[in-house]
């Protein structure tokens, strides 16, 4: 229910995997951000190149891209602040367009992969080994930017990465292929500056001189040894369906003698065992062949589950017991670490030593966004972790539970996933995609994430809330390993927004915009402003201008310390648009300078034998808005009249008022309830039309002649 168009488009995304829909110009605004983002990063998110992945400890992809879909990898943080908040609006747009279909004419994409071709074997001891060879046309300049550097990551203390072929065949004639010698390996970006997680590193090629026509052909050979679960082991896979791969090919390689779950879409089935191959009692093979042969009947481009799915875990418990030696309980070694941890919790209840311990690992011990089994769930010593002061997600886990333990506080991991019910999937190390820290206090559990650093003390973030989530352990019985995090933040959400403007006499707009916000939309813009240089404050000023209508300069913009999360956060930020009005023109008529509010618009009448849905309004939030508007002298203002409606699941109101050269416009709106039953849409389908309906009321302004500036005279151009 985020009432304002640029908070749904950048929260959707970072807090919320689903998003009501919007009325038709709230899309127009974002399909517009979204082509300005794309032409100004050159990056091409229209088209990820489906990279298949044995498991994440065994071949892991940090991309933009969804977890089964990957290209060239790059990471957000390989992104300027500036541009990674850019990001979001694009990345958030593409996602919630229909499934992308390939265009007619392949030129148009970027690049066009021939052959994706992925051979997978693995050993009675868990050892793999996948080899990719892939075939890429280059199609224009884009493409040839994105190749023009391959990027493998992989951890060293567990992996091999080989890259024995790089050839490119040049559209102009001939042929080239890169030396071993100038294959580069360093350290991973993220990891750049962190020495405790410098075994993540990169290898990669540089291909100089590509061009529109030249063919790449590439082979990575990828080897992993003695990481956890061996000797168990899982994978998944999903083929292509958005025509980038014009042929994929996949093959699997499996001891025999193992007891594994094989989950297999019947739309995908293996093809049958070639006879030419010798029959191996020790083995079991599995093969797909598949070549793109147009969109699919059905809308699922980008599916949301693995077609191949494989795991040596029988279920869920028997993997939460597999990680439990991982995640037990860790204590400081040192006294001088003991000691750390008990002056940070110098507080009187329990209460209030977890917020403090919980503020220190949040703020002062830097987040390394390395994915949960990057580094095959081995931590770090909590001594060595406070030392350093930087640390995994996992490893931030760790240190919050010796800080807690030494003041007598019980913490715990859980794993959640916010795109998948993971009870209801196959066990796998890579569902668990996001891990969250608990702390037991009497009867009452507080779930917190310090992965962000601005996020207030437990608070999660809305995609993270109400989840069923895995808890690494032994237990004795079945309902300690699930838990499920709070739907309900901590304190009432709200936004409070006063709009301070001038109008002048040749028609410059000028105001001052204040936001106050607690909840949601204040971890938002809190993660904006603090991923942004200070000097690059006006950009997100400008972005949160567009979304409320003002088509002008930001001319200053100040916020609130964005770690300072114990209080509301607050921006303020100042601009002009000149030509806001032309007097010359009659009437003369204005909206309320207030930002749009923005409600989930009814559900569409269903298919014969379906159910309406019910109607989300998502977490409560109340939210008040008002604008002073000073005239020019001699400027009346005829107000549209007041609104009123209320519902037991949200209420609006709206006033205005006109005192001399002073009109003043007010409205609120408190959504009270999560959601709407399906029933109830008629119902719903009048308070949306009574808001949509005052929104678009406007203050018909009248000046006297004598104040109106004269236009300027037409001289017409004497003839030569």
């Amino acid at each position: 229910s985020s009432p304002f168009p640029c908070f749904v488009l950048l929260l959707n995304f970072l807090l919320s995997r689903k998003a009501p829909t919007r009325p038709p110009l709230y899309h127009a605004l974002r399909r517009a951000i979204a082509g300005l983002v794309l032409a100004v990063l050159h990056f091409p998110l229209r088209f990820p190149v489906p990279t298949p992945q044995l498991a994440r400890t065994a071949s892991f992809t940090l991309s933009l891209h969804p977890p089964k879909l990957s290209s060239v990898p790059l990471s957000l943080h390989h992104l300027s602040p500036a541009a990674l908040f850019l990001h979001l609006f694009a990345t958030l747009t593409l996602a919630q367009q229909p499934p992308l279909r390939p265009p007619a004419d392949d030129s148009q994409l970027p690049f066009q992969i021939q052959l994706l071709e992925t051979n997978i074997r693995v050993e009675t001891s868990g050892d793999s080994l996948k080899q990719v060879h892939t075939i890429v046309r280059i199609n224009n300049l884009l493409g040839a930017r994105e190749f023009s550097h391959l990027k493998f990551e992989y951890n060293r203390a567990f992996q091999q990465v080989d890259i024995p072929l790089v050839r490119v065949s040049h559209a102009s004639g001939g042929t080239s292929e890169l030396l071993p010698s100038a294959i580069g390996d360093a350290p991973s970006e993220i990891v750049s500056d962190f020495p405790a997680y410098q075994d993540v590193r990169v290898k990669s090629a540089r291909i100089l001189g590509l061009q529109e026509g030249d063919i790449i052909e590439y082979r990575v050979k990828t080897a992993s040894t003695h990481h956890l679960p061996a000797p168990g082991f899982w994978l998944q896979h999903t083929f292509d369906r958005s025509g980038q791969v014009l042929e994929e090919r996949y093959e699997l390689d499996l001891p025999r003698g193992e007891n594994f779950q094989a989950r297999i879409d019947p739309e995908t089935p293996p093809r049958k065992d070639d006879p030419s191959r010798a029959p191996d009692p020790t083995r079991l093979h599995y093969a797909w062949q598949r070549k793109f042969s147009g969109p699919p009947p059905s809308n699922d481009a980008l599916k949301s589950t693995p077609d191949v799915e494989i795991t040596t875990c029988k279920n869920w418990f028997d993997l939460a017991i597999l990680l439990a030696p991982r995640f037990e309980q860790s204590y400081f070694s040192s006294s001088e670490s003991v000691a750390k941890a008990k002056s940070l919790a110098a507080a009187d209840s329990s209460s209030e030593k977890l917020a403090a311990l919980y503020d220190f690992v949040s703020q002062k011990i830097a987040t390394v966004e390395l994915p949960p089994g990057a580094t095959s769930f081995e931590l770090r010593k909590p001594d060595e972790i406070l030392k350093s002061g930087y640390a995994t997600p996992e490893d931030k886990y760790q240190l919050l539970a010796a800080l807690g333990s030494v003041n007598g506080i019980v913490i715990f991991p859980v794993f959640l996933n916010p795109a998948l019910d993971l009870e209801s999937s196959a066990p796998n190390p890579n569902s668990l995609t996001k891990i969250v820290v608990v702390a037991q206090i009497e009867n009452k559990q507080i779930w917190m994430d310090p992965t962000s650093g601005i996020a207030p003390f437990a608070v999660l973030p809305a995609n993270l809330r109400g989840l069923r989530g895995l808890r690494p352990g032994a237990f004795d019985t079945k309902s300690m390993y699930w838990n499920t995090s709070p739907r309900d933040l901590p304190f009432a959400a709200f936004q409070k927004v006063n709009v301070d403007a001038d109008l002048s006499a040749d028609g410059t707009l000028s105001a001052k915009v204040s936001y106050i916000l607690r909840g949601d939309n204040e971890l938002l813009l809190r993660l904006a402003f603090h991923q942004t240089p200070q000097d690059k404050w006006r950009d997100v000023a400008g972005l949160l201008a567009i979304s409320d209508g003002f088509r002008g300069q930001v001319t200053s913009v100040t916020a609130s310390d964005p770690a300072a999360t114990k209080d509301p956060f607050r921006v303020d930020y100042a601009i002009s648009q000149p030509k806001f009005v032309d007097w010359a023109k009659k009437p003369v008529r204005i909206p309320a300078l207030l930002p749009q509010i923005g409600l989930p618009d009814p559900p569409p009448h269903p298919a014969a034998g379906t159910a309406i849905r019910s109607i989300e309004l998502g977490t409560p939030l109340d939210v008040e808005t008002k604008v002073t508007l000073k005239l020019p002298i001699g400027t009346t203002a005829a107000i549209p009249a007041a609104t009123s409606v209320n519902r037991d699941y949200a209420s609006f109101s709206s006033n205005y008022a006109a005192k001399s050269a002073t009109i003043t416009a007010t409205r609120h709106i408190n959504f009270l309830a999560r959601e709407i039953p399906a029933d109830r849409a008629m119902d719903y389908n009048a308070f949306l039309h009574a808001v949509q309906n005052d929104q678009l009321q406007a203050f018909t302004l009248t000046r006297a002649a004598a104040s109106i500036p004269a236009r300027p005279a037409h001289k017409p151009v004497p003839k030569k």
